[in-house]
């Protein structure tokens, strides 16, 4: 009889130019000048490796994202980024965010393949579909796609990218100089898709690459976004701010999958945590209030107006939230309108508070404590059904992540909670999770068998 394999943590670093929280850049630990500087993020990346971290993380959007007067916003575009990340690098994962609003699958399958063979099976793709007026306005439209519109680009864009992925079979290159043979063209097939949204006819100009299919991750925590995850997904950043909305949101998360035929580990959930660490509960304590203190009031209420589909511009700091939209009439992010507006009235909230709060995790759940406070808080989650593992949001870069990798790391490891060397070569590996098989290859061989 085998022994079961003990269940171990995934941590990804969600690594944003200065740090997560929104005054990072003017504290003194951070390096705000060096956010277009490729070796900084190559630092990064080899922090994060150094503790032994599945994957590094890198969000994106198709517009620049808040007020740029008040913080360090802008920067590389992802796939560029980690495509140099990977030279420097041997194992750590390496996620990108591409929207499957504006962008093509053919574009999209062929550079995530590039990045899976140059970085030696390491890619990852963060799918999303843009919730932003602002996106939209920089690609030719005055208004949003629809938000239940998106996701069925989204579904169709994720099926026309994994045809292409597929349309090499894994040995199609024989490589026969003496025949002049390069490769078998009976196993390099035009997918010949024709949907609502696309058309492809393929095959892809890149061999099926080390992991077959980039790692899929799924961002969007609404009803649509669910129903997304539960059939295509293979990780989920989340957001909750409790333990009992993290256990709900896993279980209703987990329910789903068997209606499209997959198990409960088919599908991981990590949630994001920004944890502010100190060598005590005081020195922590004291981190925090530097950051909140280097707060822009007017930057936060930006963000706020955004996240809740409402200017709150001008409205007193110091008084409660005006009244809000239906989440139904709300077309951006809704998982983030309902979480945020949630935050707000369970707790009371002020205008100004509500900014703190959101200061370092802009409603991801954030974290205050000693090394052996944040491990117990990842501890709990995990063994309490609200987590597979998590997405680290340093509040401060590069100090932020140093601390988590130097401090919080050997404690989850003395507690048997995670990895003391990588075992596996691929980022797919790394998260447990199978290798796909190529679908347009059953199919083939399953004409050809007789009847």
């Amino acid at each position: 009889m085998t022994a079961t394999r003990p269940r171990r943590l995934h941590l990804n670093a969600f690594l944003m130019n200065a740090g997560h929280h929104d005054a990072a850049w003017r504290h003194p630990r951070t390096q705000p000048e060096r956010v277009t500087e490729l070796r900084y993020f190559q630092q990064l990346a080899q922090t994060a490796e150094r503790g032994l971290l599945d994957s590094v993380f890198l969000a994106d959007g198709l517009a620049l994202w808040g007020k740029v007067r008040h913080n360090a916003l802008g920067g590389f575009e992802p796939l560029t980024l980690l495509s140099a990340l990977a030279a420097v690098t041997e194992h750590v994962g390496l996620i990108a965010t591409v929207s499957t609003t504006f962008n093509e699958p053919f574009h999209t399958a062929r550079k995530f393949a590039s990045l899976d063979h140059i970085s030696g099976g390491r890619a990852g793709w963060n799918i999303v579909s843009s919730g932003t007026v602002n996106e939209a306005r920089n690609f030719g439209r005055d208004e949003h796609l629809e938000h239940r519109l998106r996701y069925e680009r989204a579904r169709e864009f994720v099926e026309v990218a994994t045809k292409l992925w597929d349309s090499w079979e894994d040995d199609a290159i024989l490589l026969d100089r003496e025949r002049g043979v390069y490769a078998d063209t009976g196993k390099v097939r035009e997918i010949n898709h024709r949907g609502e949204h696309f058309g492809v006819q393929g095959p892809l100009n890149v061999p099926r690459a080390p992991q077959g299919y980039p790692l899929l991750v799924q961002a969007g925590s609404s009803e649509d976004g669910k129903e997304f995850a539960a059939q295509y997904a293979e990780a989920v950043f989340t957001a909750q701010q409790t333990l009992a909305d993290g256990q709900a949101f896993y279980k209703d998360l987990k329910s789903r999958l068997a209606r499209y035929g997959r198990a409960e580990d088919e599908l991981l959930v990590l949630p994001g945590i920004a944890p502010v660490i100190g060598s005590t509960e005081a020195e922590a304590r004291a981190l925090e209030q530097q950051l909140t203190d280097l707060q822009v009031p007017e930057y936060g209420l930006a963000q706020l107006s955004g996240m809740l589909g409402t200017d709150l511009t001008g409205l007193p700091l110091d008084g409660p939230l005006p009244e809000l939209p239906d989440e139904r009439d709300i077309n951006g992010n809704k998982s983030r309108f309902t979480l945020v507006a949630e935050l707000a009235r369970r707790d009371g909230l002020t205008l100004r508070e509500l900014i703190t709060r959101l200061g370092a995790g802009r409603g991801h759940r954030v974290f205050t404590g000693t090394p052996e406070q944040i491990a117990d808080q990842l501890e709990e989650w995990f063994t309490q059904g609200a987590a597979d593992g998590f997405n680290i949001m340093p509040p401060h870069l590069p100090g932020g992540l140093e601390d988590f990798v130097d401090h919080v790391i050997p404690i989850l490891q003395h507690r048997g909670l995670f990895r003391t060397e990588y075992t596996g070569r691929t980022l797919r590996e790394h998260y447990g999770l199978a290798r796909p098989a190529n679908r347009l290859a059953a199919a083939a061989a399953a004409e050809s068998r007789p009847a």
